[in-house]
């Protein structure tokens, strides 16, 4: 308000100041005018009768002065009063010296404060003119014309007092929107405080909003893009805990309950090595596990650093797929396009092998019986793209964003992979980023199931 109250004054000094300066200017043009008038008739009367102190010269000075509110004084070459309807002999002394060497030099035309009065300034037009009548010589005078500045000052208090009404009505009028606005300002900065205060205490069912325009609508929508987050989550990490707390006691209980069996006698002699080797194959799901989770964990703290070095991914690929030889003939699968041209691209060879190395677990073990594994390598715009591809029961539209999900499983997977944990596309992903590649999953319900590896042919700054 006080900025507002400050440039209102300061527009107000200078409209009235110009509007007062362009006044003054007409009234002194006015003023010029009608004296160059008067001049004129005072000359002619004196080039007829030799006289400008007659009745005709005192009725012209009266009609001027009556019309116009002026004061009229003739002065000779002397700068001596010798024509004035003024009876105050103060008035009527001689014509002052600076007014009388400006006339000399140029007519003068401002105000004046001490020919008349010194408590009133005056407009003032001065000017000289030349005489003649017949039998004397030119004679030289010197004629002041004093006008009222009662209109300028009128003038100037009408302009005063419009603008100032205006103002007053402006500034009523901005403290009544500023108002408005300071008391939604408040509102609205204490449903943040209040909002921001159940996001530090773990409540995020309520959302700041966001309608409000300038810097607090774009801190709103940030508070509740990072509430969103935490929230997110927060609920991520007690499914995380959840799940790894049902993965870890189901081996554990297995594992448990074998070893209790054996050491009570409960397991007979001759079927404890079967026990035995059931033990191992649940420490070994619980050694995977916890593995998994490691790796999950440097992925996300970021201390995983990728050893970049140029890989040839053909060779990878086809190393990894004989690994699965005895599984691959046991479901008397049929292997397309392995033979493929050499394609390498740099990446680190041993996170590369465990991406790999879970796309085709995968697809070997959701693949249909007597079906196909294709793979397929290729180049393009700088990128080194592998795909795998299963035939079999596919993904319905609904899984496929949630895939890569840790410890997600489709419902259909949870009964053919009793082993797995729900971590290897989660994991991959992970890999895939880290190597400044990504992956993507296609498929068709009941037809097939193809992964998409994206990786630099060169990686950058290296």
């Amino acid at each position: 308000m006080l900025m507002i109250i400050s440039i209102i004054i300061l527009i107000g000094v200078i409209i009235i100041s110009v509007s007062s300066s362009i006044y003054k200017r007409t009234e002194l043009d006015k003023l010029k005018t009608v004296g160059n008038l008067f001049i004129s008739c005072i000359k002619e009367e004196y080039n007829s009768t030799g006289r400008i102190d007659n009745e005709a010269a005192k009725k012209f000075q009266g009609i001027f002065m009556e019309q116009h509110n002026l004061m009229i004084y003739i002065y000779d070459e002397n700068g001596n009063c010798i024509f004035s309807a003024d009876s105050d002999e103060k008035r009527n002394l001689p014509i002052q010296d600076s007014i009388k060497a400006h006339i000399d030099r140029k007519e003068y035309l401002d105000f004046d404060s001490e020919g008349i009065s010194k408590d009133e300034p005056y407009l003032l037009y001065g000017n000289l003119f030349q005489v003649k009548y017949t039998g004397i010589p030119y004679r030289t005078m010197y004629a002041l014309i004093y006008g009222s500045t009662h209109n300028i000052s009128l003038f100037t208090m009408e302009i005063f007092l419009i603008y100032s009404t205006v103002s007053l009505v402006s500034i009523i009028f901005a403290y009544l929107i500023m108002k408005k606005r300071v008391i939604k300002y408040t509102s609205y900065t204490d449903d943040m405080i209040r909002i921001i205060k159940q996001y530090s205490q773990g409540d995020f069912s309520e959302k700041i909003e966001t309608d409000t325009v300038g810097f607090l609508g774009e801190m709103s929508k940030y508070i509740n893009t990072l509430a969103s987050n935490v929230e997110k989550s927060e609920e991520t990490s007690k499914t995380f805990i959840a799940n790894v707390s049902h993965e870890l006691r189901t081996p554990i209980t297995t594992i448990g309950g074998f070893v209790d069996g054996i050491l009570d006698g409960t397991v007979p002699k001759n079927r404890r090595n079967e026990y035995l080797i059931l033990v191992s194959n649940e420490i070994q799901r619980l050694s995977i596990l916890i593995s998994s989770m490691l790796n999950m964990s440097r992925f996300e703290s970021g201390t995983l650093k990728p050893n970049f070095k140029e890989t040839n991914l053909t060779d990878l690929v086809i190393k990894t797929v004989f690994m699965f030889e005895k599984k691959i003939e046991a479901k008397h699968l049929e292997i397309e396009e392995l033979d493929s041209e050499r394609l390498v691209a740099v990446v680190d060879p041993d996170l590369m092998q465990q991406v790999i190395y879970n796309l085709i677990e995968n697809a070997v073990k959701f693949v249909n019986d007597g079906g196909k594994l294709s793979f397929k390598f290729e180049k393009e715009n700088g990128m080194c793209i592998i795909s795998i591809k299963n035939t079999g029961e596919g993904l319905k539209d609904s899984e496929i964003p949630q895939v890569f999900d840790r410890f997600y499983k489709t419902d259909s997977s949870r009964g053919k992979d009793t082993t797995g944990l729900g971590l290897g596309l989660s994991i991959s992903r992970r890999i895939l980023h880290i190597n400044n590649g990504h992956i993507v999953v296609k498929s068709v319900y009941g037809e097939y199931t193809e992964f998409q590896i994206q990786v630099p042919e060169k990686q950058k700054n290296l």
